[in-house]
């Protein structure tokens, strides 16, 4: 899958420079400290951002309590989220003062599950090392945008013993992604998931692990080459294919399909965190401006 990350790197940023060039710009001009990112054992959040040239702090668990956090940035707390009981209390504050909290698989019983336990809980019934196909629920979501063609269904790899998750308040959370494949063999059908809290915070959370390390090639579309992806899928032109003809080279379609959808809907997070942050401040000096008159 390294090699289908960077190819789908590449795919992204040539779209989003054609299609969506103002959002582009947003996410080129991310700051480090934007982005704050908790190691994890078991999930790397980083690689993906690394790939796409998005600055960030990475940090131990143990050195959580020592920086300060504001809620202008993203949170991301790589799976398993261990090490971390004595900050709850710390990341539930950031998130009510609108900051956004981003928790990958693990994470759902270490740190969400005690932090907002009447919104949701993993259902004690692990996945196996497995690949389930996955359809988004609401296609007017802006964390979606861009991401799948309407009428396709990528693989996405569940790690082995990741936590379904299982929705306690519905009127709350909203699930983005889910896979009814995954509901027949563990039980619930949220693959992704998201609520707001406080004072225009947001927690958003994924079944598995984000850095995806194997897809499944079960169809002849998924056989066909990254290169068929960015031209018959993407709209690329010949040329456009051949100036990142290196990166494409030993792509399968489906392994690119599944890489790409992962990287777009992180750059897709932070675009859309960014403008609400923009707004956050401008609406701050519209009313220190009157004040001061």
């Amino acid at each position: 899958m390294k090699k289908a990350y960077n190819a789908s790197a590449k795919i992204m940023e040539k779209r989003m420079e054609k299609e969506r060039p103002e959002d582009f710009q947003i996410l080129k001009k991310v700051s480090k400290s934007s982005i704050v990112i908790v190691k994890g054992t078991y999930d790397k959040v980083e690689l993906v951002l690394d790939l796409i040239n998005i600055p960030y702090l990475l940090i131990d668990s143990n050195q959580f309590n020592q920086i300060e956090l504001n809620p202008n940035q993203i949170l991301i707390i790589n799976c398993p989220g261990n090490g971390m009981e004595e900050s709850l209390t710390k990341i539930k504050d950031f998130v009510k003062q609108g900051g956004f909290l981003f928790t990958t698989d693990w994470a759902l019983s270490t740190i969400l599950e005690q932090i907002f336990p009447d919104f949701l809980k993993y259902n004690q019934r692990p996945t196996q090392d497995d690949c389930v196909a996955v359809e988004i629920v609401d296609k007017n979501n802006k964390f979606l945008e861009g991401i799948f063609k309407a009428d396709e269904k990528p693989i996405w790899w569940l790690e082995s013993s990741s936590y379904p998750i299982q929705i306690l308040d519905p009127k709350k959370v909203q699930i983005l992604v889910k896979s009814e494949e995954m509901k027949q063999k563990y039980g619930q059908d949220p693959i992704v998931i998201t609520f707001n809290y406080g004072d225009g915070g947001t927690v958003l959370h994924m079944t598995s692990h984000y850095y995806l390390q194997r897809s499944e090639l079960r169809t002849n579309r998924h056989m066909k080459s990254a290169a068929d992806y960015a031209m018959e899928e993407m709209a690329f032109s010949k040329e456009e294919v051949m100036e990142i003809e290196k990166e494409l080279n030993g792509v399968s379609l489906g392994e690119a399909e599944s890489a790409y959808s992962t990287t777009q809907f992180l750059g897709n997070v932070i675009i859309e965190q960014q403008k609400k942050v923009n707004k956050r401040l401008t609406k701050k000096k519209s009313v220190e401006n009157k004040e001061s008159k």
